[in-house]
């Protein structure tokens, strides 16, 4: 039986690039974010801004997780998606749970926050991810399955090691050609290209400088004056990843 590996994370947590670089190894079939149909087109009843929907994609949740076994039949199978798209669907859904290994990918909301606000200034509290991301994590553990946590800071500041280690977890090997990004972005990135430009383009992930964390937070509050809101939301969900971090690989 073939593996299908998840990554579950939030919007705006360099989920994109983890996927660009798991697409590179080149023995995995993948797809983006394929929950998102039934989150958006069935649960909320309507598209995110930059959201595309391919007619051919199924939309409900039963239909997308028979597509994504389907995939496993030929090849293994990565995916990655946001928490909150499945829940609570797929923790009724304990079959489906044990099938998947399920990795979590997180980064500090308020970096995460800034980002989302560019993209989409009236997105919700839920669509922060994080408090679902722990939600999710609590599930899977609770059912006895193994569960890992990465921090987008820690592939950051050493994707090959980090990445090493993710794969040795979920028994992948080591593919050097994953961090090559010199091929074409993925097509079905297309039904949102907006929201992934720079994971489109670039050659690969970039380390953080030592001042970009303190740039952010001046940036996150000059924002928060116009849009008080933004603070509520990152009091909601910093202690939910504070708590994921708690349990994510070490740098």
């Amino acid at each position: 039986m073939n593996r299908i590996i998840a990554l579950w994370s939030h919007p705006r947590s360099m989920s994109t690039a983890m996927e660009r670089v798991m697409r590179e190894r080149g023995d995995l079939t993948c797809a983006h974010e394929p929950f998102m149909y039934y989150y958006y087109l069935n649960v909320l009843e309507k598209p995110f801004p930059g959201f595309d929907a391919q007619s051919d994609h199924p939309t409900t949740y039963a239909g997308i997780r028979d597509m994504l076994i389907g995939m496993a039949e030929e090849n293994p199978v990565f995916f990655k998606d946001m928490a909150y798209y499945v829940l609570p669907e797929i923790t009724r859904d304990p079959a489906f749970m044990e099938r998947v290994t399920h990795c979590f990918l997180i980064r500090h909301p308020l970096a995460s926050i800034l980002s989302y606000h560019k993209l989409d200034p009236q997105m919700s509290n839920q669509e922060i991810g994080l408090e679902d991301e722990w939600k999710l994590y609590q599930a899977v553990t609770r059912a006895g399955h193994d569960a890992v946590v990465i921090e987008a800071e820690t592939v950051r500041a050493d994707t090959r090691g980090t990445m090493a280690r993710l794969w040795e977890r979920v028994g992948l090997d080591f593919r050097e050609e994953a961090f090559d990004w010199n091929k074409k972005a993925p097509q079905d990135w297309e039904q949102v290209s907006s929201w992934h430009e720079h994971a489109s383009t670039s050659s690969g992930i970039r380390a953080a400088d030592a001042e970009e964390m303190l740039r952010k937070e001046a940036e996150f509050e000059a924002l928060a004056e116009e849009a008080p809101h933004l603070r509520d939301y990152l009091r909601h969900h910093l202690p939910f990843y504070e708590r994921l971090s708690q349990v994510a690989l070490l740098p």
